[in-house]
């Protein structure tokens, strides 16, 4: 493929200009619930639609993706580390993620997250079963 200077400077900038990430993903299993599911007209609606089951507790696999931006190419934050780290903010206590929203696991997260890794963009997903969840953007 030849490609012209014009083209290779172009490449060569947005390289160099380029917001880098690298991503781990984990499981937890948990207990979630969702009071409202009970009471909100709009939930528990009594047809297809119903959903006021969510308001009793009941169990899912909650999975995480966490991205964090990395200031070079080379191990900026070695994944298994970051990842083995994670995992451990909720085996040894520190986060609990049952009965609370996929959002409020993520906004948790991004807590310590922030505290350990300072000034840099990060993305959470957390999703009940890898089926539906919530993705938020913690950037700038």
């Amino acid at each position: 493929m030849n490609i012209t200077a014009e083209q290779r400077d172009l490449i060569n900038i947005k390289r160099s200009t380029a917001t880098k990430f690298i991503w781990v993903t984990f499981q937890k299993e948990g207990i979630h619930r969702y009071p409202e599911a009970l009471i909100d007209a709009a939930l528990a609606t009594g047809d297809e639609y119903d959903v006021s089951f969510l308001g009793h507790p009941h169990r899912h696999i909650f999975h995480f993706r966490v991205s964090i931006e990395v200031k070079h190419d080379n191990r900026d934050i070695e994944f298994l580390q970051f990842k083995r780290w994670l995992e451990k903010l909720y085996s040894g206590g520190t986060l609990v993620l049952d009965y609370k929203s996929c959002e409020h696991m993520a906004d948790d997260l991004y807590v310590h997250i922030a505290a350990r890794y300072p000034g840099r963009a990060v993305v959470i997903q957390v999703s009940e079963d890898g089926e539906n969840g919530c993705e938020i953007s913690y950037l700038g």
